[in-house]
């Protein structure tokens, strides 16, 4: 029987190595490309055909628009709209990768560090550029309360600016490891079932509101995930 970790081994699917360096596609990379593919075909799929009173699918898609739309519109302002595009993207990409990750026998791609880091990362980047094409060296304000006692920097500007760069290690640590932890405990107690056959009953009812709390548990890490990228594009817009 394959251990609880083993699930989150990646495996090349296609090999390709140029020297040294090893660019072969995974089971990670396949997984990403199918969240990507999945959120795609399915909004396309529930918008084709768009009617005034709109189908349960229309609804579902309008619903996701709905609250990232809510999402925007009370953490950044109205401000935040020129970046619905991306934050909506965001959104869409992690839900559909934690659920898809779901699925019996598929991979979690945010399970893994290196990928919620790099969305992580691409987000920390994205929205200290912003800050700082918006408002010069004014941006290093964000790193001194307004207001403070200016002989205070000494201790503040320390203390804001390790928080300021611990962000994207607290974000992408947040999703992983609740990802990773959720997935490791429907292993064991499906490791149990097999061990005990017939009398694996018990732990089998346990797996079911288990299974539908885990479901929930995805649906919310992104929305988490996006709710706080959206707060760090704030700051970077209004400074406070």
């Amino acid at each position: 029987m394959a251990g609880p970790l083993e699930q989150f081994e990646i495996k090349p699917i296609i090999a390709i190595e140029i020297g040294a360096l090893d660019l072969s596609f995974t089971n990670s990379a396949a997984f990403m490309v199918a969240a990507v593919g999945g959120s795609a075909l399915f909004l396309g799929l529930c918008m084709s055909g768009r009617a005034l009173v709109p189908t349960r699918w229309q609804s579902l898609a309008e619903m996701i628009y709905e609250v990232v739309a809510n999402m925007i519109r009370d953490n950044v302002g109205s401000e935040g709209r020129a970046y619905f595009p991306f934050i909506f993207t965001l959104f869409v990409f992690v839900l559909f990768s934690n659920l898809i990750g779901m699925v019996p026998g598929s991979f979690t791609t945010t399970s893994h560090l290196i990928v919620t880091f790099a969305l992580a990362a691409a987000i920390f980047v994205g929205v200290t550029l912003i800050g700082i094409f918006r408002h010069g060296l004014k941006f290093l304000s964000l790193f001194f309360p307004h207001g403070a006692p200016w002989w205070t920097a000494f201790i503040l500007v320390p203390v804001e600016l390790v928080s300021y760069l611990s962000r994207p290690v607290s974000l992408s640590v947040r999703l992983f490891a609740n990802m990773t932890v959720g997935h490791v405990l429907l292993k064991v107690i499906a490791g149990f079932i097999a061990l005990l056959g017939i009398f694996g009953a018990l732990p089998f009812l346990f797996l079911i509101p288990l299974t539908a709390l885990e479901i929930g548990i995805a649906v919310l890490q992104a929305y988490i995930f996006t709710i706080l990228s959206c707060v760090y594009l704030h700051d970077a817009l209004h400074l406070h």
